[in-house]
């Protein structure tokens, strides 16, 4: 992990296109604001759980439902070679 100390105005940069700036500080807590280009997400890390425990949840059911589909599909027969 890298550790970097920065006063409030100061920023640091992520690659060539993000960049992370201290907006305030105040007792225990830091505001920072976030410049990146729109595709790129940026989240909370309780927020970026919860949508990672929803995408796991949601390729589960995906999973799921294939298999229970895959029931009423008829079974397919070898493929015969004509001679």
């Amino acid at each position: 992990m890298l550790t970097l100390t920065r006063s409030v105005g100061e920023s640091i940069r992520i690659g060539e296109d993000i960049e992370v700036y201290v907006v305030e500080v105040r007792g225990g807590t830091v505001r920072l604001g976030f410049k990146a280009p729109r595709e790129v997400a940026i989240h909370r890390e309780e927020v970026y759980r919860q949508i990672a425990e929803a995408n796991s949840l949601a390729a589960e059911v995906a999973a799921d439902a294939l298999s229970a589909l895959a029931a009423f599909a008829p079974a397919s027969e070898p493929a015969t070679s004509k001679e």
